[in-house]
């Protein structure tokens, strides 16, 4: 096949991107004080670990193995946005979890749709199928988080503005 070591790193990169998700969400579903947001975290990261088992079977239907390298890589760059949320509220942690799912469907969906487009061109049918798929249901986790967002940070903010009334400091009235 035409570009077949183009198409067999791009599937190792989104196999170690997966693996990574996989780790990152299990670790961010831990955390937070919401139930839906721990409970569709916990999901999302089961989702990711069938995206890589479903990667890493092409890669070897092609002749290679995941590469490593580049899983203990994306490891490593994997829990930086967690560095942000230190000193946060529970509440603020399951608010900032879902823009950071958001943030992973968003470059996941990407991700398969440049394989999906490189498959294609280089007339591998079954990997742009497989990246069809994979980018759907990163578009559909996409869609779930947004969802959940509005609700936490709608939950986020009363909870604020309640703990703030309690210490005795009013709410300012917003210019």
């Amino acid at each position: 096949m035409y570009g077949q070591d183009t198409i067999v790193r791009y599937l190792q990169d989104a196999e170690a991107a997966e693996r990574t998700f996989e780790d990152a969400l299990a670790a961010l579903s831990k955390t937070g004080s919401q139930p839906e947001v721990q409970s569709a975290l916990t999901d999302m990261s089961r989702k990711s670990r069938g995206h890589y088992e479903r990667l890493e079977a092409r890669i070897e239907e092609l002749g290679a193995s995941r590469s490593t390298a580049k899983s203990a890589l994306a490891h490593a760059l994997g829990f930086a946005p967690r560095l942000a949320q230190l000193g946060e509220t529970p509440d603020q942690r399951s608010t900032q979890d879902l823009m950071i799912m958001i943030g992973a469907a968003a470059a996941g969906s990407a991700m398969y749709e440049a394989l999906a487009t490189a498959a294609s061109a280089a007339g591998d049918a079954v990997t742009e199928q497989l990246a069809r798929q994979l980018e759907n249901e990163e578009q559909q986790d996409y869609q779930q988080a947004a969802a959940l967002l509005r609700q936490s940070a709608i939950e986020t903010f009363q909870r604020a503005m309640h703990d703030n009334v309690a210490a005795g400091s009013a709410p300012q009235a917003a210019n």
